[in-house]
């Protein structure tokens, strides 16, 4: 039996707006989980109602196998993190850490040994007789984690923890976040909108769209085996190119480029497809420029517009006559703008997906498939 169930959850506020439709996932005890997708997918929503802070309209949530819908944030045994910090700014590290201890009746000297305990953890022994505005930013979210780790709860509830953060700050903090989960054991769900954690730290990631669950899985499911467009655009960075056209004769037509899909899949996939549109697809870093072509890839020429040197790649951004792609390739290759460009995409490395309902096809990108059996 999973620790915690959602089953049917749908949230519908009383002036109509449906934000989340029909949620359904099963989480086992010690997961880390989250949930990913754009503002206002309902994935706030969604973790506000797992912790009693928004009523579920219609659905059923379990802890353990027993019913949780009307029971309060306290009973449900969760602690959450918010975007903001949301410390006392009168109060020391240390009594941050210890108010909810205190308001708890917890003993001195438990409410000391927890907290100097915590503070190890985090990093914060050398900050705990500081006040919050003496902090870094980074410093101070780690007081906020810490303030639901010091409960012992065995719900983590996370929303967007590291959005206030630099760039840095955020890639120190998501490794300590994860860490702390390995340390405490503790079910963790944690909501972003930046894919990049979401691949770094989950178990399991659910995306999110328009208030609907689009596909629930690995890091590596999710990557190699999007179920349609909205996840393979979604993952992935730069996001995966889609080149959209009618299917003829096994080919995709464009003004300068034929691109022939009768060796990406087997051919009763191919014919069923005939005369319908569909997209083209396939991720920047799987394409090759020097020494690409054989029979088992796929050639397409167009004009740089632009070139970006990120250090450990190259982004180079492509007009195929109106229909643009970016490819991401190794840092020592740098072709200039204006100029005519040649790149190769296995045939292993091509995702199909209807255009009218926007699911893959399945039976591409056989190579994927091949290795996650």
């Amino acid at each position: 039996m999973a620790y915690l169930t959602l089953r049917g959850i749908n949230k519908i506020y009383p002036n109509g707006y449906h934000a989340v439709h029909d949620f359904n996932l099963e989480i086992e005890k010690g997961e880390f989980i989250v949930f990913v997708g754009s503002s206002g997918c309902g994935k706030s929503t969604t973790l506000r109602m797992i912790a009693g802070l928004e009523n579920i309209s219609k659905g059923e949530f379990l802890i353990n196998g027993v019913r949780a819908n009307e029971k309060g944030p306290r009973e449900r045994g969760v602690a959450m993190v918010f975007q903001s910090y949301a410390l006392y700014p009168h109060m020391t590290v240390y009594d941050n850490l210890a108010f909810g201890l205190m308001l708890q009746g917890v003993d001195d000297d438990v409410i000391e040994k927890r907290v100097n305990s915590t503070a190890a953890i985090l990093g914060l022994t050398d900050y705990l007789d500081r006040l919050p505005r003496e902090l870094s930013g980074g410093q101070r979210q780690r007081v906020a984690v810490g303030r639901a780790i010091i409960r012992k709860v065995e719900i983590f509830l996370m929303d967007e923890p590291l959005s206030n953060l630099d760039a840095k700050q955020r890639v120190t903090m998501r490794s300590e976040i994860t860490q702390i989960h390995r340390e405490t054991g503790a079910t963790t769900i944690y909501v972003t909108h930046d894919q990049t954690e979401a691949m770094t730290m989950a178990d399991r990631i659910v995306v999110m769209k328009d208030g609907y669950v689009q596909q629930v899985g690995t890091p590596y499911d999710l990557y190699f085996n999007p179920v349609n467009m909205f996840v393979a655009g979604f993952i992935g960075e730069p996001p995966m190119n889609f080149i959209e056209g009618r299917l003829e004769k096994g080919r995709i037509t464009l003004k300068n480029n034929v691109i022939d899909l009768n060796g990406v899949a087997d051919q009763s996939i191919i014919e069923k497809y005939e005369g319908q549109e569909v997209a083209f697809g396939f991720r920047p870093e799987a394409v090759k420029i020097a020494d690409g072509a054989n029979e088992n890839s796929i050639s397409l020429t167009g004009i740089v517009e632009l070139v970006e040197l990120l250090g450990d790649n190259t982004n180079v951004y492509v007009d195929m006559h109106g229909v643009n792609c970016i490819l991401k390739v190794d840092p020592h290759i740098s072709p200039d703008a204006d100029t005519a460009i040649t790149f190769y995409i296995p045939h292993e490395s091509v995702y199909l997906f209807d255009k009218q309902t926007e699911k893959r096809i399945k039976g591409t990108s056989k190579l994927k498939e091949k290795n996650q059996k």
